[in-house]
């Protein structure tokens, strides 16, 4: 039987929900039900950090906190877990991160000044090194007009020179490990909300239900809601199902479930694919990251998904399960314009990436801003070569057509040739033959079309020098 309710601690009390509307956000409970105000609405789209809150999972006996912007994250996905909230920082006296901010003038106008110091506490509780790189990762989602962002990383180095509180953990945990893990069905004026630890419930619910969305990390879905004002009628989330997250190799390849949290992947693609892993620091902020999934980036079939041209040039199959399971290659996957080979009742179960271990593989992206920005052109390049000759390559791009697709006749060109400049000026020109682009707010038609011929020859020049080059 599936409960009717949910359960998870707020700071430190546990509470228990059922009777709330389905599309209820995170952030509209905590200041509507909760008048817990301290958590800002800036865009309601996920892209500023004032809303910016921490979650606490318990793994192996010990709580791993994670950012998440709760102006797009779904009150009924909090089941088991902890939501910390900046009034729990400052309830007995200012913790660290805040005393660091104050000390430093860390704070001006104020209003996203709450998020920021959630994402700082993220950092400190997981005892992140705040050096350069990391203090660019953790606060890459969270926007601030007014400060010019040096006296918040300065408060960043010197946070861990306070001393921390007294520690409420062991309560926590204990509240935590008795909060009950069975699936879910949460029902409000005739839309309901469902969560499966497992697939066998997962499925069979799916099967019963039609007009259904599927979410994760809400980084669309929850848009529909917030932006266009729809009601949802029957959500399943995915991100609790144990069975839908996961990393494993075997067989020469990546299996990854399609609900992994993006976060998680990363540290294992540093390894294999650095280029890809790279491209996912640019793909959204740390929020962002520590939501979406890359079954999630695939389902909403997005041109311009950034992981989809870097999938399909990895020659990248996915399994797909509806009352049976069927496994389709990435590039066979998009039909047209978000229309897929999904059939009615199907779901993204996992994705199997090749290990291309003698290989050289790039992936590029081009947008306006650096950081936290769509792509206007992402371009994919997986090459073998032996004595100095082409002798497989997989190209792919993204934001070149209604889908993201590979470029057949430019790899027709490439292959079997020789590794020289001339090939590659040679081939750049049928991308043409590949792709008719269109323009829109992003860029031009044109401006597509030379960018992805550059990024053909940027792939040579650095697979030639063995050295990164910059494209500005």
């Amino acid at each position: 039987m599936l409960n009717s309710k949910i359960e998870f601690v707020l700071n430190n009390k546990l509470i228990s929900i059922k009777n709330l509307d389905t599309n209820t956000t995170v952030l509209n409970f905590l200041r509507n039900e909760k008048n817990l105000t301290g958590t800002k609405e800036g865009c309601a789209s996920g892209d500023c950090g004032a809303c910016t809150a921490v979650v606490g999972e318990l793994k192996k006996n010990k709580i791993e906190y994670k950012s998440i912007n709760t102006c797009i994250t779904f009150l009924y996905t909090l089941n088991g877990k902890q939501l910390v909230t900046i009034e729990h920082l400052g309830n007995r006296s200012l913790h660290p991160v805040q005393k660091a901010m104050v000390d430093s003038d860390g704070s001006q106008c104020g209003f996203c000044t709450p998020g920021i110091v959630m994402s700082m506490y993220c950092m400190y509780e997981n005892k992140v090194k705040p050096t350069n790189d990391n203090i660019d990762k953790y606060l890459s989602g969270n926007l601030c007009r007014c400060t010019g962002y040096i006296p918040i990383k300065k408060s960043i180095r010197n946070m861990y020179n306070y001393k921390k509180n007294k520690s409420d953990q062991k309560n926590i945990i204990s509240l935590l490990k008795n909060i009950n893990r069975n699936d879910i069905m949460i029902e409000n004026n005739e839309s309901r909300f469902f969560v499966h630890y497992n697939l066998k419930g997962l499925i069979k619910d799916y099967q019963k239900n039609n007009n259904s969305y599927l979410l994760v990390g809400g980084t669309d879905l929850a848009l529909e809601v917030t932006k266009k004002r729809n009601n949802l009628k029957n959500i399943f989330y995915l991100g609790s199902n144990k069975e839908l997250n996961f990393i494993n190799i075997k067989n020469n390849k990546i299996h990854i479930g399609a609900a992994t949290p993006i976060s998680d992947i990363i540290p294992k693609l540093d390894k294999i694919y650095p280029t890809f892993s790279k491209m996912f620091e640019r793909y959204g902020s740390e929020q962002i990251r520590n939501s979406a999934s890359l079954g999630g980036n695939i389902g909403s079939a997005s041109p311009i998904g950034d992981s989809l041209p870097v999938l399909i040039a990895l020659n990248s199959q996915i399994v797909i399960q509806g009352k049976k399971q069927r496994t389709v290659s990435l590039d066979d996957y998009f039909i047209s314009y978000r229309k897929t080979k999904l059939k009615k009742n199907e779901f993204i179960r996992s994705i199997k990436i090749p290990l291309f271990k003698k290989n050289v593989f790039k992936a590029f992206k081009i947008s306006k801003r650096f950081d936290d920005d769509i792509s206007s052109i992402c371009g994919s390049f997986n090459f073998e070569i032996k004595n100095d000759k082409i002798k497989q390559v997989y190209i792919a791009y993204g934001g070149m057509a209604g889908v993201p697709k590979r470029a057949k006749a430019c790899e027709k060109i490439l292959k079997n040739k020789p590794l020289i400049i001339d090939t590659f000026i040679k081939a750049k020109d049928y991308l043409e033959k590949d792709f008719t682009p269109i323009g829109d707010m992003r860029a031009s038609k044109e401006y597509r079309l030379e960018v992805a011929k550059n990024l053909l020859i940027k792939c040579f020049i650095e697979i030639n020098t063995k050295k990164l080059t910059r494209v500005i």
